[in-house]
């Protein structure tokens, strides 16, 4: 991987397209963007007709951009991204898998220290703490192996 787009690209393979699982507490969702997220960034039409541009638009501005992808190794961004996108504390976890102090803020001295992290070891670390934020939740048992699989295709991703 080698930008946003492709990261993207990736990250719709997680997601694709409408989706209302009455068991999804995010409610009804198109291309990975929850009807919520939608609405508060302009988009008034049918969930099911969200187009792919809104949704690649609303990534960048709400999932890519505020975590600084752009200054990290394309596999490590992914991941980030991903995790960002699909829900988490990645923050937190960027920190914790750059041996980087965790205090939730990311700035200058986060951004040094994921760059300075082997990305294959950083993204061995990233998806280990997601996986143990994934299994605490209530919602494990019923969307547990869908995440599962997808954190598989991402190391997977990330290997490449």
């Amino acid at each position: 991987m080698t930008s946003f787009d492709d990261a993207f690209e990736a990250l719709i393979g997680n997601e694709g397209r409408y989706v209302d699982n009455p068991k999804d507490p995010g409610g009804a969702t198109c291309w990975g963007v929850t009807e919520r997220v939608a609405r508060a960034s302009g988009y008034a039409g049918p969930m099911t007709d969200l187009p792919r541009d809104t949704a690649k638009a609303i990534a960048k501005k709400l999932y890519w951009d505020p975590l600084h992808l752009d200054e990290f190794d394309p596999r490590v961004a992914f991941q980030v991204f991903d995790a960002n996108y699909n829900g988490g504390h990645c923050v937190i976890w960027l920190q914790g898998a750059a041996g980087a102090h965790v205090d939730g803020l990311i700035g200058p001295a986060t951004i040094a220290a994921v760059q300075a992290v082997d990305p294959l070891k950083f993204i061995l670390r990233w998806n280990a703490l997601r996986l143990r934020y994934f299994t605490s939740l209530k919602t494990f048992s019923t969307f547990g192996k869908g995440w599962a699989n997808r954190i598989a295709d991402n190391l997977t991703k990330g290997a490449s």
